[in-house]
């Protein structure tokens, strides 16, 4: 067997061609993974958004908040229902009103935001929701509270600035919060009431959103909405519906792995032409270990190896140039309502496993092709080779 320093040794030899491959290689591994990224961040910010005791009431036929308005009077019935769950300040469950809007980005372009009109226990619907600066919103006084994404972003949605959408709609910044990366943290937190006025949709909301005091509550409730006389409403558990809402993360994740397998592709074929090189400069030495008794399988998985590191080593540094940006959140467009979502990447062990792949696969499918080659080369030949 052919000592793997020698792989290493040869590596070092031809640094300027094993530089110029590593970074070719980081560079589409690091492409992949950013995609990939993405794709995770959104799924997280939809999984973790959904509990399995909660219920989203919509109308008949809707798909989303946005579309699934029905009569403030059959909200208000919704939350005299038995099996929601009660605390000491009432049931877990509150009407909420969405309106898309268009706000200004301090670069200047524009983009549409989701303003929802919340109640009190719209906070204890939200996984791990509460304020990290200024003050929670007070009922009445048009003020909001915004996630942080959207506070760099926008103009007026720092502490104490005036976020304006339009003439009519503007609410000032008293507050920023989180929840728990939800989907909640795209959007604009403010009264109720103000939402209603603000918009000219008294009488409407866009969804109650109920908490169920246990499993079989939650399937009596759900039966009561959606078959009862009352009603007649569609009541959507939220770990579904957020399923649902996730169009966008299945594209992203087909687009991601189309590029990524024609990014393996093309680095496949730089690892090769690398390889070839190899072994094209090396015919004498590859004549000279064969004289020296390693076998031709000796001499191929020598090769192997050799490919192997230089993928090895573009992936590593690929992987870990993309690791800060899990620091970093980006804007883009949620397809169901066609407002602004902030994702946070996430580099998390479902990304890296596709680095992984990427990585052997070029380093094993590029190198097979110059490795058989070499082994071809008859010994007395390759020793005459100048």
């Amino acid at each position: 067997m052919i000592p793997f320093k020698y792989n290493v040794r040869n590596l070092r030899a031809r640094w300027k061609t094993t530089t110029m491959t590593v970074l070719g290689i980081a560079l589409l591994v690091a492409s992949s993974c950013i995609m990939f990224g993405l794709v995770e961040g959104l799924e997280k910010s939809l999984k973790i958004s959904g509990d399995p005791l909660d219920l989203i009431v919509l109308r008949k036929g809707a798909t989303a908040e946005t579309t699934g308005g029905f009569d403030t009077g059959k909200a208000d019935e919704l939350l005299t229902l038995g099996g929601i769950l009660r605390d000491g300040e009432g049931p877990v469950a509150a009407k909420e009103l969405l309106n898309i809007a268009v706000a200004e980005r301090h670069s200047g372009t524009y983009g549409n935001l989701i303003i929802r009109g919340v109640q009190p226990a719209s906070r204890k619907l939200r996984s791990d929701f509460k304020i990290i600066a200024g003050r929670d919103l007070e009922p009445g006084k048009g003020e909001c509270i915004v996630p942080p994404g959207i506070a760099r972003v926008y103009k007026g949605a720092r502490i104490g600035g005036l976020l304006a959408f339009g003439e009519k709609e503007r609410y000032r910044v008293v507050g920023l919060f989180t929840a728990g990366g939800g989907s909640a943290e795209s959007e604009v937190w403010a009264d109720l009431k103000d939402v209603e006025r603000n918009t000219g949709r008294d009488g409407t909301v866009s969804c109650v959103q109920i908490r169920a005091s246990g499993p079989a509550e939650f399937d009596r409730l759900r039966e009561e909405i959606e078959q009862g006389a009352q009603f007649r409403l569609a009541a959507h558990p939220e770990s579904r519906y957020f399923e649902t809402q996730s169009d966008a993360a299945t594209f992203l994740k087909a687009a991601g792995t189309l590029i990524a397998v024609l990014l393996t592709f093309g680095a496949m074929f730089a690892a090769a032409n690398t390889m070839f090189s190899a072994v094209k400069s090396r015919t004498r030495e590859i004549g000279t270990l064969r004289a020296l008794g390693f076998s031709r399988r000796d001499v191929l998985f020598s090769f192997l190896g050799e490919s192997l590191l230089l993928s090895l080593l573009g992936g590593g540094l690929g992987l870990l140039a993309t690791i800060p940006m899990s620091l970093l959140s980006i804007e883009t467009m949620n397809m169901n309502t066609f407002a602004s979502v902030n994702i946070a990447f996430r580099i998390g062990p479902w990304v890296m496993a596709v680095a992984l792949v990427m990585t052997l696969a070029m380093g094993i499918f590029g190198g097979m092709l110059p490795a058989l080659r070499a082994v071809r080369l008859e010994v007395v030949s390759a020793l005459r080779e100048l």
